[in-house]
């Protein structure tokens, strides 16, 4: 008996300094981590890509644009490069985008129940690096709408917010891309740069009706707007940067484009484009916040960089306007964006 019961201890001891090496061995990898977890809410599986510099447990959050992007399409460029080794990045396929997996309805996507996904996506952060983990929260395009629906609901569980070019005034695009096309078409044609395009989308915006939106001409001045851009980097105006043209192709193609044309449809059918804004609600944000906008975007014009900086809440704000980048600056100009966050993060962590 008592030859078992030493036995038992040796077992136990033997245990007991496994655990530990093993601790050491995470607590010496956080500092590069390559980790994928994934949150399970209200009937999704949504996965969460973590690179990077977790030492000092700082993890910011991207929300991808879309709806219907995916999270690793924000991995290159300076992301990875420079801010990976500042923080651990998490790189969020969003509820019906990247390689989430569910059975949707209309009433399973809504923007409460993703903004909900992101609280979620913090939790399991938490149960997995420790409570003291501080986070960070990065919205691109459509990421600037989940943003504020997800501060809103929770907002003192992040450091800072930073609002990349993001939309958050679904309802009030419409009108205003017909505004700035108006003048950037009458600018570039005044320079004499590609006249019959920029015609063109004087012609397009004359037949859109500015009183009554239409789902149709929303996305004929929304795909405009992309390809005005790719003329106004042919014509040395945006910097081409870093873009990847490659990784839309990347990350099991069939099943992001099978989830972009679900998302799509029910959120159109919830009245994402002509209902959806938290104008009247970004002085309810009062976290530190960094606003980085192209003075080029076409797809999330100026104006909404210019009123988000003037309405949230924050004591602590600043906005940039990176004078040689379109709607995507963290690949126009992706060494100012860098430095950018790192400095914002560094103040606030």
């Amino acid at each position: 008996m008592k030859h078992l019961m030493t036995l038992g201890l040796k077992i136990f001891l033997v245990l007991l300094v496994a655990i530990q090496v093993i601790s050491c061995s995470d607590s010496e990898n956080i500092s590069n981590l390559e980790d994928t977890l994934i949150v399970r809410h209200k009937g999704a599986d949504m996965p969460a890509y973590i690179y990077g510099n977790g030492s000092e447990k700082v993890f910011l959050i991207i929300l991808h644009g879309g709806p219907g992007g995916y999270g690793l399409s924000y991995r290159y460029g300076t992301i990875k490069s420079e801010i990976e080794k500042t923080c651990a990045v998490v790189y969020f396929d969003q509820r019906g985008s990247g390689m989430s997996q569910g059975t949707y309805s209309k009433d399973g996507i809504n923007v409460d129940i993703m903004a909900e996904d992101v609280l979620a996506l913090v939790k399991v952060i938490q149960h997995k690096y420790g409570d003291d983990a501080k986070f960070f929260l990065m919205g691109h395009s459509w990421g600037g709408t989940l943003g504020p629906a997800t501060l809103l609901k929770d907002q003192h569980v992040f450091k800072g917010w930073i609002d990349i070019d993001g939309v958050h005034d679904q309802k009030g695009l419409y009108l205003e891309y017909i505004n700035f096309f108006t003048i950037v078409a009458n600018e570039q044609i005044a320079l004499e740069n590609n006249i019959e395009f920029w015609n063109g989308v004087l012609n397009l915006v004359d037949k859109v009706d500015a009183n009554t939106y239409s789902d149709r001409d929303f996305h004929d001045l929304n795909s405009k707007a992309y390809e005005g851009e790719s003329i106004l980097t042919n014509d040395n105006i945006i910097d081409k940067g870093d873009y990847d043209g490659d990784v839309f192709f990347k990350y099991n193609l069939f099943t992001r484009l099978w989830n972009l044309l679900t998302i799509h449809t029910i959120l159109n059918d919830n009245g994402l484009h002509d209902e959806l804004t938290y104008t009247n609600r970004l002085s309810e944000i009062t976290i530190p916040a960094l606003v980085l906008w192209g003075r080029h975007d076409l797809v999330v014009p100026p104006k909404f960089g210019q009123e988000a900086y003037d309405l949230l809440g924050s004591s602590s704000k600043k906005l940039v306007f990176f004078e040689k980048s379109g709607h995507a600056p963290m690949f126009n100009q992706p060494h100012l964006f860098a430095d950018e966050v790192i400095e914002f993060i560094n103040q606030n962590k």
